[in-house]
């Protein structure tokens, strides 16, 4: 069973994003399951001088998510070009562990017209070590109301694009390991 933990670049209530990584979790194959992580509004702002013995209870859960994940899938939101400070305070935490280095990764993506944060978030999770799968997920909610993405999420079209891309990661990881 390949275990991956998924993560939601955004903590907006109606998020894409969250619903891209929800819909993720319900659409993979038999022999995959996605799990997500949702304390990215509860971690406290990154602190070198908090880690070790003093690593915050949430930041903990995030470490140990990703360490003992096979993968890491990330759909995040672009703000002002980039990526938001809640995803990049969460990586931060994960900067002086081992938890990223090689670690496969994939980026999925709810609006095509987040290329600045992508390519951010390419060169932050690269540069953390991470090993980046290059095959991706676009499926397009930009802008939708929550019945719509419901909808185009729901569409077989759609489900089997996830678990197909799910399946590709899966396979990515197998290699890597």
């Amino acid at each position: 069973m390949i275990e991956i933990v998924a993560i939601s670049g955004s903590l907006r209530a109606a998020s894409t994003n969250s619903a891209l990584v929800a819909a993720l979790a319900t659409n993979v194959p038999a022999d995959c399951r996605v799990t997500i992580y949702d304390g990215l509004g509860l971690l406290p702002i990154f602190n070198p001088d908090d880690e070790g013995e003093r690593t915050p209870p949430e930041a903990a859960r995030l470490i140990d998510a990703v360490t003992s994940a096979g993968g890491v899938i990330v759909s995040c939101p672009e703000y002002a070009h980039g990526v938001p400070g809640g995803l990049k305070n969460a990586l931060d935490w994960l900067v002086s562990r081992d938890a990223a280095v090689a670690k496969p990764a994939m980026l999925v993506h709810a609006s095509p017209r987040s290329l600045f944060a992508r390519a951010a978030l390419a060169e932050i999770m690269r540069t953390m070590s991470f090993s980046l799968y290059e095959g991706e997920l676009e499926i397009a909610l930009l802008g939708k109301k929550p019945a719509e993405v419901e909808a185009i999420l729901g569409e077989d079209a759609n489900r089997q694009a996830m678990r197909e891309a799910v399946q590709a990661f899966a396979d990515f990881i197998r290699r890597q390991t």
